[in-house]
This record gives structure tokens, C-alpha cells and sequence, in this order.
């Protein structure tokens, strides 16, 4: 699936959309937790998760959205 990550770094907030299994993401309650958490997405990615403050499921037509 895929999912767009916000990151705040010094007062700039920044996306990035990347693809995690959604089997994963089926396993937790809140998106976010699993990115943080599960062991085959942080296999996957390398999440900087002291600045990482939301994840949200994208579809095809949002992911070149500006924010």
C-alpha cells in the first residue's frame, strides 16, 4: 500500500510517499505505529522516526499532491 509520511525537521514539514505491505499495517491499530514498529517495514525503509509526526494511505491520485 501505499502511504505518505510527514516529517518535520527545524520548522519545515516535508512528505515523502513510499509503499509498505499492507499486511503489516493490518496488524496495528494506528498507521503510524506501524511505520514506526514493524520489524518488515523497518526492514524495507529507513524511518527517522524522532521526526516523523503522521501517515496517511495514499492513493494513485494523491501522491503528487502538494501540501
Amino acid at each position: 500500500m501505499k502511504v505518505r509520511l510527514l516529517f518535520v525537521d527545524e520548522g519545515s514539514y516535508r512528505h515523502e510517499v513510499v509503499r509498505i505491505p499492507a499486511a503489516s499495517a493490518d496488524r496495528y491499530d494506528r498507521l503510524i505505529d506501524c511505520v514506526r514498529e514493524d520489524p518488515v517495514v523497518l526492514k524495507r525503509l529507513y524511518i527517522d522516526v524522532n521526526r516523523l509526526c503522521a501517515a496517511h494511505v495514499v492513493g494513485d491520485d494523491d501522491e503528487d499532491r502538494d501540501d
